[in-house]
């Protein structure tokens, strides 16, 4: 019971977490962000990858100036791509285990009532076989229900991440290509 209490306790805070670090920024889609930040109509970055093409503009430069520039962007953007699945593995780790942990618990809630049984304790106290059998269900149950609503929202957030990756490869795609990045 209590490695399923500190599950939950550590799935809830690392949801949160990325819930929370997972802020697209404006809803706008990225050419219309990378012309407005570099005309100046917007100045403050308010997620991660309105923060991502304020850097990028900064060294738009190296792009123009060296042919293999985009690694400087990559460079860049590899502490985005890590914010993005921080803690991805964790939340993953916990989905998985939970239910096997609450099976554990059940195995061994029916092996102590079995043995008692064995030793007729069990039928000397008030909830007989079933209340014992009830109480080992207790952990499966248990593991499910961190599980479940992990998985769910877990997914929801692994979605928002691929989104985002997808925005950030974007911006790259867009600031060093020929053609484009005169245009901005």
């Amino acid at each position: 019971m209590w490695p399923l209490a500190l599950m939950v306790l550590v799935l809830w805070y690392t949801l949160g977490y990325r819930f929370h670090a997972l802020k697209r920024g404006s809803g706008a889609n990225v050419r219309n962000l990378i012309r407005k930040y570099a005309q100046g109509i917007r100045t403050k970055p308010k997620g991660i990858v309105d923060s991502a093409i304020v850097e990028a503009l900064e060294t738009i430069e190296f792009c123009k100036k060296d042919k293999n520039g985009r690694r400087y962007i990559d460079d860049i953007f590899f502490k985005y791509m890590q914010e993005l699945k921080k803690y991805k593995t964790t939340v993953n780790t916990i989905v998985i285990a939970a239910p096997l942990v609450g099976l554990l618990g059940t195995v061994t809630g029916m092996i102590e009532t079995f043995d008692s049984l064995a030793s007729a304790e069990l039928f000397s106290q008030s909830g007989g076989i079933a209340g014992g059998i009830s109480q080992a269900l207790f952990t499966t149950q248990l593991g499910l229900v961190v599980a479940v609503p992990g998985l769910i929202i877990g997914r929801i957030l692994d979605r928002r991440s691929s989104n985002m990756e997808l925005d950030l490869e974007q911006i790259k795609d867009i600031l060093c290509s020929e053609g484009l990045s005169h245009e901005i």
